[in-house]
């Protein structure tokens, strides 16, 4: 028997109705291959607007107008950043995407490199004439092999069209566009060891000033904006500045696009506008906790970023607000955790990951990083020393302070926010050596209670013959040869062994 089923529209599912989207609005809906369906969404539409009635001030004020930050991770004014290379002396000029998306778990770029790449190179076009570049430069990690073939159909389309290469809109306006794959560094992700990347040298950072609309690619004036950046152009420019800085906050304008991860019900991508909460995020977007525990923190900005507590929920999601809370926007990802998460633990595992990708140039990311690494090792392993936190805030700080580019100067954010937050996590784990999380296990102790059924499962599982105990009777850990495998408590079928 068939039964009539109302499918509902986008709007009326929790996960959509407070989105907005206008970086992905195009993705899931169009054919990415085919540029006939991104021109019925009114693709290029911005770019004609530009070439046929607008000289390049008037773009870059539209622009300025928007209040458009770079989406990247720092943030600043976009179209000051085209002003300041626009202004800089010199004929030859490059536009360059930033399309090394690093972070663990965030795929907010490749969503649009996959989905909309016709919206990313309009939005370099659009720039490249208010800059006065004719050429364009999409850096891309080799990692993303779908995103580069439709990027290459997709610039083989326009430039079949007369929107990409010479004379485009009969404009006199020239612009071409190449394609640089990377190796997948992290520190590549800075623009400088980017530039250095695509000039064929090892990607490791230099010192600014000269900043790169100065002096960037090749010693020429260039700008560098992410994809999410230049995705939002081409809306900016067809819709009005105006219009973009009616959406978000006084200092923090549009909408920004998240990895909603980690112990969530609805995981994915989310637009929303600047300054929602982020209680609306994790649980109304995101359907609350999916383990039904209590939610502990949310990390934000990557594994550079910092994590916010529960009590701080009600922090409306903008650039200032989440850089006074200890944390930062990032490129967007945004990692839910719940109480069985140990805080400790978490900053070592990201700071593993910004310790291991240091290109080691600089002495305070390349050492300091390292020492605070061996720091929390030792503290989750249950040998910390009183004075370990003193020394972590201390190096943290001057890390931040001293360091070459912005994965050093970000790199100890996990640890200094968790410290600032979940102190009382850190004593735990060196004064009373527990932890409270019953994550890290050189800290748990496994207990058998009375329920136990004496089945004998668990002292079959012991790879060190720990337990002892007859058949039917309650049985017993010795704690002197426990390891702490944990293999008792995932065999038991009567919940009775517990941990602490």
């Amino acid at each position: 028997m068939v039964e009539k089923q109302f499918v509902p529209k986008y709007k009326e599912l929790d996960f959509y109705s407070k989105q907005k989207r206008i970086a992905l609005r195009n993705c899931g809906r169009i054919n990415p291959e085919r540029i006939e369906e991104y021109i019925w969404r009114q693709g290029y539409e911005a770019l004609g607007k530009v070439l046929t009635s607008m000289d390049p001030d008037a773009v870059i004020e539209e622009v300025v107008t928007s209040g458009l930050r770079g989406r990247g991770g720092g943030g600043f004014p976009t179209g000051l950043k085209w002003k300041f290379a626009k202004q800089s002396p010199g004929a030859k000029k490059f536009v360059i995407c930033n399309a090394d998306e690093g972070d663990p778990g965030a795929f907010m770029d490749r969503s649009i490199l996959e989905g909309d790449p016709h919206a990313l190179i309009e939005g370099m076009i659009i720039a490249g004439y208010a800059m006065g570049a004719d050429e364009g430069y999409i850096y891309v990690r080799a990692e993303y092999p779908l995103a580069i073939k439709r990027l290459r159909i997709a610039i083989e389309q326009a430039e079949a069209l007369g929107l990409l290469g010479e004379d485009i809109f009969s404009s006199g306006f020239d612009f071409k566009l190449q394609i640089k794959e990377g190796a997948g560094a992290f520190v590549c992700g800075e623009e400088t060891a980017l530039m250095a990347s695509i000039e064929g040298h090892r990607g490791m950072p230099r010192p600014r000033p000269p900043f790169p609309a100065q002096r960037g690619l090749w010693d020429k004036p260039s700008n560098i904006n992410n994809v999410e950046t230049f995705a939002n152009v081409p809306q900016i420019l067809l819709q009005g500045g105006e219009w973009f800085a009616s959406i978000g906050t006084e200092k923090s304008k549009g909408t920004k696009v998240f990895a909603l991860t980690g112990k969530i019900k609805n995981t994915g991508l989310v637009e929303v506008p600047m300054g929602i909460k982020l209680q609306e995020i994790i649980f109304e977007i995101g359907g609350g906790i999916s383990s039904g525990k209590e939610f502990k923190a949310v990390q934000i900005g990557g594994p550079s970023g910092g994590c916010i507590p529960s009590e701080l929920l009600d922090l409306p999601v903008d650039y200032d607000s989440l850089l006074e809370a200890g944390a930062m926007m990032g490129s967007g990802g945004l990692v839910v955790m719940d109480s069985e998460t140990c805080m400790v633990d978490l900053a070592r595992f990201f700071l593993n990951f910004t310790q291991s990708e240091s290109c080691g140039k600089c002495t305070p990311c390349r050492e300091g990083t390292k020492r605070m690494l061996e720091i929390l090792t030792r503290i989750t392993e249950g040998e910390g020393q009183p004075e370990d936190i003193d020394v972590l805030e201390s190096l943290g700080n001057t890390i931040k302070q001293t360091s070459l580019c912005g994965l050093g100067q970000t790199a100890p954010n996990p640890v200094l926010s968790t410290l600032r937050y979940f102190r009382h996590e850190y004593d735990a784990h060196i004064k009373d050596r527990k932890c409270p999380a019953g994550a890290c296990t050189n800290l748990l102790s496994y207990y058998i209670e009375d329920n136990c059924k004496g089945c004998t499962l668990c002292k079959k599982v012991c790879p060190v013959d720990a337990i002892s105990g007859n058949v039917k009777e309650v049985h017993l850990i010795d704690q002197e040869i426990c390891i702490q495998c944990g293999a008792c408590f995932e065999a038991c079928k009567f919940s009775a062994i517990s941990k602490g």
